[in-house]
């Protein structure tokens, strides 16, 4: 077989089609993991929490919105970093940290998963999560043929578990005083920096600009719509879930959403929604981090054994293998809370280069057409990314140290690699 180098991808998606994967991959299994340690920290002003990790999430968002008008590639972090930075080293560097997010996100949802599953059958939480590492795993090595139509079945089913525990509230709705803080605005900012994982998924998006209609126009609006309907949707959920049980006890609950059903409906339902959500989430991130190690093996950016294919089943099988073991090691942390921030830390240093990235192309390139243009312009410069920037930057005070030290050595890590990556890649 000829393989065309020329050939594009097909132009299909339109708006609808973008900002239903752009929901899609926000809800995930974020808000199922994270939601109970978030009332842990915040108590009854857990929606404040979601709210102000919804407008740092948007100041990226927006800036995400201009560039992917401006540069309507794949791999779109890569394309921003570079242009901006004129330097392969910081875009390979933003690559190598977008990897090392997805592989600790695998982690933090197997982690998620293996609470739900403990609520039903009282099994352990690590081997838990490991043993749906390992199951997916094989499921990604074995070929697995996805489609538009599983991914929106999939995110019908995590919605309604979503609506269903809005609905289940009404009656419980201003039982609590809504703006009560155990530990003060603190504790909201550093529950605001942990459930920030709950809206990763919204950079997504601007990945879709080599198959979208008009990428100019429907992945910026596609962006900004998607984080505005989950952030409602999550607000409501937040408040719902404090209404019908006691901060404290989310809290502690390895099942929060389950803990908050409890005595309305069979506990069961909510577990066995909460499974499909954040199993379905792992096998997705096993899937694109593994495709993203194996073509970064191709390109010989990361080792080229990286690129072998499996004869048989023709699949990545090492760059396969090599996520599994990695995410498996940040499986051993156990502590879901610690896991999800170093998560949150690599995300928020990505989002932050994003912004910079705007911020340069501003000066460096102000020729440039840009169909979408980020509001609140000063001269040739947009307030915008500088809040962005500043807020991610100011969202890492709120982190356990342990997860910035991993995060600084993993950068460090990085660095050194693609000093030494012509040496190793030969």
């Amino acid at each position: 077989m000829v393989i065309k180098r020329d050939l594009k991808l097909k132009r299909e998606i339109g708006l609808f089609e973008a900002t239903a994967y752009g929901v899609g991959m926000i809800l995930g299994a974020g808000i199922y993991v994270l939601i109970g340690k978030a009332a842990g920290m915040a108590g009854n002003a857990t929606w404040l929490s979601f709210l102000i990790a919804a407008i740092v999430a948007s100041f990226t968002g927006l800036a995400y919105a201009e560039l992917s008008s401006m540069l309507p590639r794949s791999a779109a972090e890569y394309h921003y970093v570079k242009e901006s930075f004129g330097s392969e080293r910081f875009a390979f560097i933003t690559g190598w940290l977008i990897i090392f997010v997805e592989i600790v996100a695998t982690a933090t949802v197997s982690l998620g998963f293996a609470g739900y599953f403990k609520s039903i059958l009282n099994a352990p939480i690590i081997p838990t999560a490991l043993c749906l590492i390992a199951t997916l795993s094989f499921v990604n090595f074995y070929g697995i043929g996805e489609s538009s139509k599983v991914n929106i079945a999939f995110t019908m089913l995590e919605t309604f578990g979503l609506i269903l525990i809005i609905s289940l509230s009404l009656n419980s709705l201003g039982s609590v005083d809504y703006f009560e803080m155990p530990v003060g605005f603190t504790g909201v900012m550093g529950a605001a920096a942990l459930i920030f994982f709950a809206y990763l998924g919204f950079e997504d998006v601007a990945n879709l600009a080599e198959e979208a209609k008009k990428p100019s126009k429907t992945i910026p609006k596609a962006l900004m719509i998607s984080v505005a309907i989950t952030t409602i949707l999550y607000i409501l959920v937040a408040i719902s879930v404090v209404s019908l049980a006691d901060w404290s006890e989310l809290g502690r609950s390895d099942a929060p959403l389950t803990l908050a059903t409890a005595g309305i409906m069979n506990p069961l339902i909510m577990s066995f929604i909460a499974l499909f959500a954040t199993a379905n989430t792992v096998l997705i991130l096993l899937i694109v981090t593994s495709r993203m190690m194996y073509g970064m093996g191709v390109d010989r950016s990361l080792p080229p054994i990286l690129a072998m294919v499996h004869a048989k089943r023709r699949t990545p099988w090492v760059a396969i293998l090599a996520v599994m073991v990695l995410s498996m090691c940040f499986v051993s942390i156990g502590d879901i809370k610690l896991v999800a921030s170093i998560t949150d830390v690599g995300s928020l240093v990505i989002f932050a280069l994003v912004n910079f990235s705007l911020i340069l192309l501003r000066y460096k390139r102000p020729e440039w057409k840009r169909p979408f243009k980020v509001p609140l312009n000063i001269d040739n410069q947009s307030i915008i990314p500088f809040c962005g920037l500043f807020s991610c930057m100011f969202m890492l005070l709120y982190f356990d140290p342990r997860a910035i030290l991993l995060g600084i050595f993993m950068l460090i890590f990085g660095i050194l690699f693609y000093q030494a990556k012509w040496w190793i890649c030969k």
